[in-house]
């Protein structure tokens, strides 16, 4: 029996950080039905990669779950989801708490219909201070916690390419809402979990901030030079760019033996991963000279038989094509929807040994269990069919 089996979830989320919080929960078992606009979610559509028209983001947030579209608006579409809220363990929804409220989704609501219910509520900027009303995306956690100011360079700060922020959320909002199930054990009382995307960008930022809080550095941003260390940076060698990442004395030795620089041993400049890291550019010039003459699996063998962590800077396809990634199993393929092929699913990022690994099924089909999931609250055919015809579910 797999560990939240016989839980249901309601999963109001839209795009990331609450549909992924839900896939977790779904990984471990519990039935998670997506209740989604009868025309489709704004999520469901984006950058397509099926046949049927649902992107990559829809797949990968959306595996193991159920789908029932549904007209919130109305009063039979309020009353199926007040139905559901009464047979649910959890509600998860990534709205700002005006929305919540106006839908019946707000935590006094649903705790007034059944108290044994947890809602996950994860928002742009919490519920408490005055941008809790407003909306927002991964980019502006990233850029409010400084992580995009000192990713960039001078005058230029930088995105990171992946939504760190929505995916670190729905992790913390997943772990939260297994905490709150196990506290409903002892007690037999629902709570509300609350998560943030800038709560969640100021912990991944956290030891900046608090550096710049003690000692007032005001750094300024270079790019993937290291600040602690060196070296650490991206490097150029004649067939791909490599990162390498060496902390400590023992590693910067290894390296000054590499590179044919045994006297930097004894610089005062390199004493330390802190002065190190104040004069990094020299280290990084020192190792961009020795890696552009070289191949990448030159470069790559080197570090290894040093023992210092590199890592070659891949291009999606060349993360695809890499044979410890084939090998990890941690992409499963999943059939693609209006095609005969599959695509790649990153499964649940985590195994239990005693429990049986992850399913991965397929992100369902716009409305595809809307029969299914009214038929067990007791709706019979023709009352389906009559709330199809008017557009309710």
């Amino acid at each position: 029996m797999r560990l939240l089996e016989g839980f249901r979830v309601l999963d109001f989320g839209r795009f990331i950080a609450g549909p992924y919080c839900a896939a977790l929960l779904s990984d471990y078992g519990a039935d998670v039905i997506r209740i989604e606009r009868v025309q489709g979610g704004e999520d469901r559509y984006l950058a397509p990669v099926a046949g049927t028209g649902e992107g990559g983001m829809y797949m990968q947030m959306n595996r193991n779950k159920r789908c029932l579209t549904l007209d919130l608006a109305s009063p039979e579409g309020r009353t199926i989801v007040q139905q559901l809220v009464r047979t649910a363990d959890v509600v998860v929804a990534n709205l700002p708490p005006a929305t919540l409220r106006q839908l019946g989704l707000d935590y006094p609501t649903l705790c007034a219909l059944n108290p044994r219910v947890v809602l996950v509520a994860s928002t742009a900027y919490g519920t408490v201070g005055p941008y809790s009303e407003q909306a927002g995306f991964d980019s502006v956690g990233q850029a409010m916690s400084g992580a995009m100011y000192m990713s960039g360079l001078p005058g230029v700060p930088s995105r990171a390419g992946v939504n760190y922020v929505d995916f670190h959320t729905a992790q913390a909002c997943a772990m939260g809402a297994i905490a709150a199930l196990w506290a409903r054990e002892r007690t037999g009382q629902g709570q509300l979990v609350e998560g943030s995307l800038l709560r969640s960008a100021l912990i991944q930022s956290n030891a900046v901030l608090i550096e710049q809080a003690v000692r007032s550095p005001n750094r300024v941003p270079q790019g993937n030079r290291g600040y602690m260390a060196g070296p650490v940076d991206v490097f150029t060698t004649r067939t791909g760019a490599v990162v390498v990442h060496a902390i400590g004395q023992a590693m910067f030795g290894r390296w000054c033996d590499l590179v044919g620089r045994p006297g930097f041993r004894q610089d005062p400049r390199f004493a330390d991963d802190v002065v190190r890291g104040a004069h990094s550019a020299e280290i990084s010039a020192v190792m961009s000279a020795w890696c552009a003459d070289r191949s990448r699996d030159e470069v790559l063998a080197a570090l290894a038989g040093a023992r210092i962590p590199a890592g070659p800077v891949y291009s999606p396809q060349e993360a695809l094509d890499d044979p410890h990634i084939q090998a990890s199993g941690i992409l499963q393929p999943c059939a693609l929807p209006g095609s005969d092929g599959s695509f790649p699913l990153a499964r649940h990022p985590v195994d239990l040994s005693d429990m049986p690994a992850p399913s991965t099924r397929t992100a369902p089909g716009l409305g595809q269990h809307t029969a299914e999931v009214l038929g067990a609250l007791g709706y019979g055919p023709d009352a389906v069919a009559d709330l199809r015809a008017r557009g309710i579910a």
